[in-house]
């Protein structure tokens, strides 16, 4: 099983948005069995409370479905996740902060590593400017590419076949 965590600040916009988009991109690839998603928030002021209504909106108008809650990052995430995915260098800062073992050591990447070519390395906070349409394109894209990463590092097919290596 591969496992996948996305972080952003209030675990409320950018990380639910991404999770919910991967876990949709993982289910079409037939890789539901083979790869787990989920996302966390650096901070602990939205714990328990939905994504944003602007996320939720967005996710609504593409037909993708989230119904999760917003938690804050532990220690345990950062050992049980394969690829931690984070929107921006603070919250980069802010996992390795957190990250005292070296369990973040080869697996700490930022989403728009993956994004398209000449797109800004953080993905902004729609939080504080409304632009979510904005960041579901680049969330919509680095997912994508993530994906084919992930597939490609793991030897992973549709339906959860693996290739050999």
């Amino acid at each position: 099983m591969v496992r996948v965590l996305f972080i952003c600040l209030g675990n409320i916009c950018r990380s639910p948005m991404a999770e919910a988009l991967f876990r949709r991109r993982v289910a079409e690839a037939g890789l539901a069995g083979e790869i787990e998603v989920r996302s966390a928030g650096t901070a602990d002021w939205n714990v328990g409370l939905p994504a944003h209504r602007g996320t939720l909106d967005v996710l609504r108008r593409h037909g993708v479905p989230h119904d999760g809650r917003a938690r804050q990052v532990s220690r345990s995430d950062l050992d049980w996740a394969d690829y931690v995915i984070a929107m921006d260098g603070s919250n980069v800062a802010d996992l390795r902060h957190l990250d005292r073992s070296g369990a973040l050591d080869g697996k700490l990447y930022r989403l728009m590593e993956f994004g398209p070519p000449n797109a800004p390395l953080d993905v902004p906070d729609p939080y504080y400017d409304g632009r979510f349409d904005y960041v579901y394109g680049l969330v919509k894209t680095g997912t994508a590419n993530l994906l084919e990463m992930i597939r490609n590092e793991n030897g992973l097919q549709a339906g959860g076949d693996h290739v050999a290596a």
